[in-house]
C-alpha cells in the first residue's frame, strides 16, 4: 500500500500543507561543485589531453586521441539501418512529427517604414553551433536527442555537436540512429563536466559552442549552470512533475499509470492529482495499490510518492485550475469531459494535455510539441524548449536624414538630461541647421 499525502482544499491550512508539499531543496552539493569547478578548469588550460584523461577516469574508456571518438556519419546510418524496422518506423515518424509542429515557430526577419523614410525592424539568425550532450551507457534516450536536435536544424544552425558517453565503450544504437535521423553533424563519445567544458571553451578538437542544450546528472547540470555567459544553455531542469485535473470522466487505471509515468523517473519526482469528486479520488487511490505492484520500477514509484505525491480534492474544477496555476507544473493533463472550457483559466504550465486519450507519454515521444519544459515552478516565467531557443533577434534601425532631425533633437534633449554629452552631440551633428 502507498502511503499517499490527501489534501482538501477547503481545510484551513490547505496553502500551507499545499506549500510544504511543492518545496523542493535544488541546493547543489559543494563536493560536486569543488569537482565540477576543478574539471571545468583543467579543460579550459588543457583541452583535448584532460578531457582524455577524465573520459579514462570516469568512463573506462582510453583513447590516444580525442578525434578517436568521434563518431563518422557512416556509423550513425549504421546505427539508424540496424534497427529492427517496427523500431525505426516508429523513430522516423516520431521525428517527422517533431520536426512539423517546430517548423510552425519559425520566426522571420521583419521592417517598416516609417512617414520620414526612415526603416525599423528585427532581423532573425540562427545560432552559429550549437553543442547537445546526451546521456549514454545503459540508458537510452532516443527522444531526447530528437527534441533537443531538430528543432536546432529546423532554426537554422550551422552545426549541430552531440556529445554522449559511452562508459566502457558501449554504445547505445538508437541514440546514435536518433542522431542520424536528427541530422546532428558531429557526434564525440566523451560525457560529464568535461564534455560540457570542452563544447563551453573548445579544444584541439571539439570546437566551441554558442549554446549547449540536452539534460544530464548533477554533474552536467553544475557543469551548465557554471558556463553560462560564456555560452548559452536552454535551462537547469529540475525532478520531472505531472499535475492531472480530473472530473471522474476517466477510468481510476488510467490516472494511476499517469502518476505512475512521471514518479518511475526518479524518488524526487511529483506526481499530483486535483479532483472535486472525493470518491474518485478513492478510487484512483485503489487503484495505484492495485497496480504497482505490476511496475519493473515499482520501489521508485512508491518512494515518489509517498514522498511528493498527493490526491487533492477541490471545491470544483475552477478551483482545481487556481491551484494548478500556483504549482506551475511541468506537465498538466486535463482529464476532463471538456477540456476546452478549463483552458482559459489556466496560465502556468510547460504543456497541456486534453481530454481522457491525451496522456503525458505521448508528448514525451511522438505528439510533436518539445518534451523539454520548464519545472520546479519556473512555467511562471518560462517556455518549452522550441526553435526560438536556437535563432537570435537583431534590432534593425535605419534613420533617413528627415528623421535625424526629429529624433536627433529627442535623444539630444534625453542625453542633456542624464549628462551624457557626447551622446548629445553625436545625435546633433546630424541636424542640418544646428
Amino acid at each position: 500500500m502507498v502511503t499517499l499525502t490527501r489534501l482538501d482544499s477547503a481545510a484551513p491550512d490547505f496553502r500551507a500543507h499545499l506549500d510544504r508539499l511543492l518545496q523542493f531543496d535544488d541546493a547543489t552539493d559543494a563536493a560536486i561543485e569543488e569537482t565540477v569547478a576543478a574539471i571545468l578548469q583543467d579543460v579550459r588550460a588543457r583541452g583535448d589531453d584532460a578531457v582524455l584523461a577524465y573520459t579514462e577516469r570516469f568512463d573506462r574508456l582510453k583513447a590516444d586521441t580525442l578525434a578517436s571518438l568521434e563518431l563518422d556519419a557512416a556509423t550513425l546510418a549504421a546505427a539508424r539501418d540496424g534497427l529492427p524496422a517496427d523500431t525505426r518506423t516508429a523513430l522516423e515518424t516520431a521525428a517527422a512529427r517533431v520536426r512539423r509542429y517546430h517548423e510552425r515557430q519559425v520566426q522571420h526577419s521583419w521592417t517598416y517604414t516609417e512617414d520620414d523614410g526612415t526603416v525599423l525592424g528585427q532581423q532573425i539568425t540562427a545560432l552559429d553551433r550549437v553543442g547537445l550532450y546526451v546521456p549514454g551507457g545503459k540508458a537510452a534516450y532516443p527522444s531526447s536527442v530528437l527534441m533537443n536536435a531538430i528543432p536546432a536544424k529546423v532554426a537554422g544552425v550551422g552545426e549541430l555537436v552531440m556529445v554522449v558517453p559511452t562508459p566502457g565503450g558501449e554504445k547505445n544504437p538508437l541514440v546514435l540512429a536518433a542522431a542520424a535521423i536528427a541530422g546532428v553533424d558531429r557526434v564525440f563519445t566523451i560525457g560529464g563536466a568535461q564534455a560540457v567544458a570542452a563544447l563551453a571553451y573548445g579544444t584541439e578538437t571539439v570546437p566551441q559552442v554558442d549554446k549547449i542544450v540536452g539534460p544530464g546528472n548533477a554533474y552536467v547540470a553544475a557543469a551548465k549552470r557554471r558556463v553560462f555567459g560564456t555560452v548559452g544553455i536552454d535551462m537547469i531542469a529540475g525532478p520531472s512533475e505531472i499535475l492531472i485535473i480530473a472530473d471522474g470522466s476517466a477510468p481510476a487505471e488510467w490516472m494511476a499509470m499517469d502518476l505512475f509515468s512521471q514518479a518511475e523517473h526518479d524518488e524526487l519526482a511529483q506526481s499530483i492529482l486535483l479532483s472535486p469528486d472525493a470518491a474518485y479520488l478513492d478510487a484512483v487511490a485503489a487503484a495505484i495499490d492495485r497496480l504497482l505492484a505490476e511496475m519493473p520500477r515499482s520501489e521508485v514509484i512508491r518512494t515518489s510518492l509517498s514522498n511528493r505525491g498527493a490526491l487533492i480534492k477541490t471545491r470544483d474544477l475552477d478551483e482545481a485550475a487556481a491551484i494548478a496555476n500556483i504549482i506551475a507544473p511541468e506537465h498538466l493533463e486535463l482529464a476532463v469531459a471538456d477540456p476546452e472550457a478549463l483552458l482559459p483559466r489556466l496560465r502556468h504550465a510547460g504543456a497541456i494535455f486534453m481530454g481522457n486519450h491525451t496522456c503525458e507519454s505521448l508528448g514525451d515521444y511522438c505528439a510533436g510539441p518539445n518534451h523539454v519544459l520548464p519545472t520546479s515552478r519556473t512555467a511562471r516565467f518560462s517556455s518549452p524548449l522550441g526553435v526560438y531557443d536556437f535563432q537570435k533577434r537583431s534590432s534593425l534601425i535605419h534613420v533617413s536624414q528627415a528623421g535625424a532631425q526629429t529624433l536627433g533633437r529627442i535623444a539630444a534633449t534625453l542625453a542633456y538630461g542624464e549628462g551624457l554629452q557626447a551622446h548629445a552631440r553625436s545625435a546633433e551633428y546630424r541636424l542640418t541647421h544646428r
